[in-house]
């Protein structure tokens, strides 16, 4: 975009530049081809309609916009705060425009997919102000003060708009509480928003000194000091990477998108790039699944503990049309009869989809998993993971190999990440069919059942562990048709279409 916009490129041209895809996979390249030219279109269209209304046309501009305020005394002397700092710098990620005489600017922010129609009003006004006090400056090293141009004129309106590269989609964004306020204001306007909604929310941020254990964890330089951050030494039972390489994060969800396709992994986990499907495109056990287990969180969050037999089912459920409701409600039925809240005592903790981060030191890995349901009892601890299936599991296997995040829960009550007597701590399996229930209970205190988890994580730890690389080379029998990055990636394209390899010199 910065050589199409700021250098005259064609997008063509651009595109086939490889200083631009240094270090991409050639799906990564397809994807940013394709978001480019979506970019671009929409900026297209929004030209033809400012030209129709009779508008200033709009330009992009390359220097950042930056709002500084400097700390003075009564006397305009620079000078030290409380907080040490002297000069304070507000800045807002997107692509920046303006119009031919300066009088207006806008802020483009792009979403991978589709762009989300509504953000916090905190949110809007924060980017909107940098567009209204800030100076373009031009770029210099981390560490180093910003140089606004002092003569370029303020702005008197600004706005703040989303464009998806998925669909090309481009608009004003609004208030995510009312829906109503438009992030289109005059500079006025900005400014009393900003003291209203911004400057209070600020001052609390530069304050906080609040330590929480979260999968940002891993790019933190204090990391070995936090008392915030459980340790784990060898969950992964992977060691440490030689050569040395960055601190990475890592979920189960994670390590199956590995293990299925290390390209689908590096794509729609490490990248985040994921087509725009159509509503209701999804496989029916996946939504099945998400709608029931949406239900069942939100109850299981109720803060007076009252058990899912005693709450009347739905009529319908959020993403399932009518028809697909009838195996979902069946499956809550069988929960009602084996709901944890029945027996959960009231100065027990009790938490649903609660998210553990700890550090494995031995790979240097920051793992995080998210639990369906966390709770103490009697001095342990119990992790619950719930699952929905038209069928039973297959005569003869072994759920902890079948569902993987067991076998992380077991490993994570061992450890004491999770707290609780080891021995009065259990895992469990609840596994939902329309017909019955299965349940299973995993002894964390069991040397057998530990060396089970053990070898079902290592399926899944030790090749990401080790890869350096990630080829485009789905393992054997995966249904790529199931991707959701299958639209740019060569292989998965080649093997939809029933071929057994891609295209000459693709892939």
């Amino acid at each position: 975009m910065d050589a199409v916009e700021f250098r005259g490129v064609t997008l063509a041209a651009a595109c086939e530049d490889p200083r631009h895809f240094a270090s991409c996979l050639p799906g990564h390249a397809a994807w940013a081809r394709e978001a480019a030219g979506a970019y671009l279109d929409a900026a297209g269209r929004e030209q033809c309609r400012r030209e129709a209304a009779g508008l200033y046309r709009i330009l992009p501009v390359r220097a950042e916009w930056v709002a500084i305020r400097q700390v003075k005394d009564d006397a305009g002397e620079r000078r030290v705060d409380t907080r040490g700092v002297d000069q304070y710098e507000r800045r807002a990620w997107g692509r920046r425009y303006a119009t031919t005489d300066g009088s207006e600017r806008e802020l483009w922010i792009p979403s991978l997919t589709r762009a989300p129609a509504t953000r916090p009003l905190s949110e809007l006004v924060a980017a909107a102000a940098v567009l209204v006090f800030g100076a373009p400056t031009e770029t210099y090293p981390y560490d180093a003060r910003w140089k606004p141009d002092p003569h370029e004129p303020a702005p008197q309106r600004v706005r703040v708009l989303g464009i998806g590269l998925g669909d090309g989609a481009l608009a004003v964004l609004r208030d995510e509480e009312s829906g109503l306020i438009a992030a289109d204001w005059s500079a006025a306007e900005v400014r009393r928003l900003f003291a209203e909604h911004v400057g209070p929310r600020i001052a609390v941020a530069l304050d906080g000194r609040e330590r929480r254990a979260n999968p940002g964890c891993a790019d933190c330089v204090h990391i070995a000091g936090c008392p915030m951050l459980p340790r784990a030494s060898g969950l992964l039972g992977v060691p440490a990477a030689r050569p040395a390489r960055k601190r990475r994060t890592v979920s189960m969800a994670d390590l199956r998108a590995f293990h299925d396709c290390p390209a689908r992994y590096h794509l729609t986990r490490v990248l985040k790039l994921r087509e725009t499907a159509p509503e209701n495109s999804e496989n029916l056990a996946i939504r099945r699944g998400r709608a029931v287990d949406a239900w069942l969180n939100a109850r299981h969050a109720d803060p007076d503990r009252v058990p899912c037999r005693r709450v009347a089912l739905p009529d319908r459920l959020p993403g399932l049309a009518a028809e697909e409701t009838g195996l979902a409600l069946d499956m809550i039925r069988r929960h009602r009869g084996n709901c944890p809240l029945d027996r959960i005592g009231t100065d027990e903790d009790c938490t649903p989809q609660r998210q553990v981060t700890v550090l494995d030191p031995v790979a240097d890995v920051v793992v995080v998993a998210s639990c369906d349901l966390v709770h103490t009892e009697r001095g342990g601890v119990v992790v619950r993971e719930t699952k929905t299936s038209v069928r039973g599991l297959y005569r003869g296997a072994d759920p902890l190999e079948r569902y993987p995040q067991l076998a992380l829960a077991v490993l994570l009550v061992r450890s004491g990440a999770l707290g609780g007597e080891i021995r009065r701590s259990r895992v469990e399996l609840e596994l939902l069919r329309p017909d019955g229930v299965a349940e299973e209970e995993f002894a964390p205190d069991d040397p057998a059942t530990v060396e089970r988890a053990r070898t079902a994580l290592a399926a899944y730890t030790e090749p990401w562990a080790r890869a350096r690389e990630y080829p485009e080379a789905p393992r054997e029998g995966y249904d790529c048709a199931e991707c959701e990055a299958r639209r740019w990636c060569a292989t998965g394209l080649a093997r939809s279409a029933g071929n057994s390899a891609p295209p000459e010199g693709t892939g």
